[in-house]
């Protein structure tokens, strides 16, 4: 029989909702991290999200250093009871969150890349706005064939089998949506993000922010790292910080990443973060079970997770 691994995933934008902090389990650091974000932003982290309303709480420069740190207070959470991660992975932003977890960078050092991260895509979708929008019924490639020949839009994601993102300026979007549509797309569903992410929109953050990683100290993986840009197993801090660099404006390899996992043998998938998202893109792989962190009592999920 085969062993039965466990792996950590992280959730990226568009998880943030205003109670998350609420539901994380006590960690004697976070408060102390909060205060970190709020200078680093100069931004009322907390108060926003108590009193945001939605637009708000989807701003890059909130939502980002937010997700990031509730992502790495469920993981290190996790940790804590006794889980032992076979590999960890996050969704865009939640990659950061990952590398924190893996111990590539320290969680001080990753939200100092995180706010920067923030600041150059806000910057960068001042002059390039747009965003992205689900597709749920079609695959990958009927996506890109129904969008082809329509400019400044793109797949984004490749979330499930069924389930596509695709991102770029607000009227290439709305084109793609109609054609998406007639093609037997069943929904084309808004997200909550401020911008056209993970496209050659996102170019000059991309840029800006490899000079900031070229700076950055990363260190080799104590647990093996599952990339957005690349989705196999990698421990050495160099190739992780080179996949990271790319990260910004590439699209989001969900869906090989769960391949990777499945491939693996059977393997337990906890959403370390806010909702349950990734959870739900587990579903139709016979080697995975997924348990959303935040909608599962800790002993319960313990239960699961523990060797």
């Amino acid at each position: 029989m085969n062993e039965i691994r466990t792996a950590l995933v992280f959730p990226g934008q568009g998880s943030q909702h205003p109670e998350m902090l609420e539901a994380v389990p006590e960690n004697d650091a976070l408060e102390r991290l909060l205060d970190a974000a709020e200078a680093l932003t100069d931004l009322q982290l907390r108060q926003i999200l108590v009193f945001a309303d939605a637009e708000e709480l989807a701003d890059t420069r909130v939502a980002q250093p937010l997700l990031y740190l509730v992502d790495w207070a469920w993981g290190v959470a996790l940790l804590e009871a006794g889980a032992r991660p076979s590999a960890v992975a996050g969704h865009s932003l939640g990659e950061l969150a990952a590398l924190a977890i893996a111990g590539v960078v320290s969680v001080e050092a990753g939200l100092e890349l995180v706010v920067e991260r923030s600041k150059l895509m806000a910057t960068t979708v001042t002059t390039v706005p747009g965003g992205m929008s689900a597709i749920l019924g079609l695959g990958a490639e009927d996506v890109s064939s129904a969008i082809d020949g329509i400019a400044d839009v793109w797949v984004a994601n490749d979330n499930a089998p069924k389930q596509i993102v695709i991102t770029g300026v607000q009227a290439a979007l709305e084109e793609a949506g109609e054609a998406l549509l007639e093609t037997g797309a069943r929904r084309v569903v808004p997200l909550k993000v401020a911008g056209p992410f993970h496209s050659p929109l996102m170019e000059p953050a991309r840029l800006a922010f490899e000079k900031i990683l070229d700076e950055a100290h990363f260190r080799d993986a104590t647990i093996p790292v599952l990339q957005n840009t690349d989705p196999t197993l990698a421990s050495d801090a160099e190739t992780i910080k080179r996949r990271l660099a790319g990260q910004i404006s590439a699209p989001v390899r969900w869906t090989e990443t769960m391949n990777s996992l499945a491939a693996e043998g059977p393997t337990v998938v906890v959403e370390a973060g806010p909702g349950s998202v990734l959870r739900g893109l587990c579903r139709g792989y016979d080697e995975l079970s997924a348990i959303s962190a935040e909608n599962t009592a800790m002993e319960e999920l313990m239960q699961e997770v523990s060797p």
